[in-house]
């Protein structure tokens, strides 16, 4: 089983419509979050998951659970507050302007998350459930629980605009890298976090944290995978790209399927996952870098499933 912790949000976007009278407008919904997104890439690629969040007994959060139930995702519940928003609101011009309703609360479900986790072979967090009090904190926790019998993923998946000290934000990421076997970014992330080096400065820097493979992601110049035993790039492939909401997140579903199939999770696969030689690391690039092209392809956080990903091409070694 696959445990993501992590927020359970819906993005609001409103702005004008171009088929409604002058000064109309229209809004759309959307159940999102970036580890929610995780959470039903994996499910979609055949893993057991279940997501440790929060949203409330509200229309939003509604939407959320029906998202859910839709893609096989088991949800334990904790927090009060009501659901989670992110709102956009286009001017004329396209410019987008946001607002956020935020909370990262998982009090109340911490007997049920625990034991979650202690019944998982790999746990995944990241974004604002790793930035946001007082949830953070739980979460970190939990990572500490589970990482005697599973592996554990990170993606911090920054958000200035909900934690914009920056000081703060790069210490807190460096806790959670520590706690990690695997840790996924994004070249923007990396920059923010630190702007005195260069992104793969701080991608090697991570993986002498501890993790025993490290990934970037840089959009159309597509990833970058480190471990101990080498090093790969590629471009990303070429398509015709609707949007990219979502790419990051399915990218990150695709590598923990893809260490899977390598039986590279859990307590048991963590031998495997330290000896990943150059040829395990273009597979999974490769493997990860196909799902997020399939994701940019369309419109929305729709990752592939496994009919569209296929499996992963393993080295003859594995």
């Amino acid at each position: 089983m696959i445990t993501v912790i992590g927020e359970s949000l819906v993005d609001i976007i409103s702005g004008p419509h171009r088929e409604a009278p002058p000064h109309g407008t229209s809004t759309q919904a959307h159940p999102g979050g970036s580890p929610l997104n995780v959470a039903v890439g994996t499910a979609r690629l055949g893993l057991a998951t279940t997501l440790v969040t929060h949203y409330a007994d509200d229309p939003y959060g509604d939407l959320i659970e029906g998202h859910l139930n839709a893609n096989g995702v088991a949800a334990i519940r904790g927090g009060s507050a009501p659901t989670s928003t992110a709102t956009a609101t286009l001017s004329p011009d396209g410019a987008a302007t946001y607002a956020f309703n935020i909370s990262w609360d998982i009090n109340g479900a911490a007997l049920p998350a625990l034991d979650a986790v202690q019944r998982s072979r790999h746990v995944h967090t990241g974004s604002i459930a790793a930035a946001v009090a007082p949830g953070d904190q739980a979460t970190l926790a939990l990572l500490a629980a589970a990482g005697e019998h599973a592996s554990i993923s990170y993606d911090p998946n920054c958000r200035p605009g909900i934690s914009p000290d920056v000081a703060a934000a790069r210490g807190q990421a460096e806790r959670f890298v520590a706690a990690s076997d695997i840790v996924k970014a994004s070249d923007e992330d990396l920059a923010w976090l630190y702007p005195d080096r260069t992104p793969e400065q701080s991608l090697s820097a991570w993986l002498e944290l501890g993790p025993a493979v490290v990934a970037m992601t840089r959009g159309a110049a597509g990833p970058v995978i480190l471990s101990r035993h080498g090093r790969v790039e590629m471009a990303a492939e070429a398509i015709t790209v609707a949007d990219t909401v979502g790419a990051g997140d399915s990218f990150m579903a695709a590598l923990i399927a893809g260490l899977d199939q390598l039986k590279a999770l859990g307590a048991a696969g963590r031998p495997r996952l330290h000896a990943l030689m150059v040829d395990d690391l273009r597979s999974l690039a490769a493997y990860a870098n196909r799902a997020a092209a399939i994701t940019c392809s369309r419109p929305g956080a729709n990752p592939p499933d496994s009919t569209e990903l296929g499996t992963l091409s393993v080295p003859l070694q594995a």
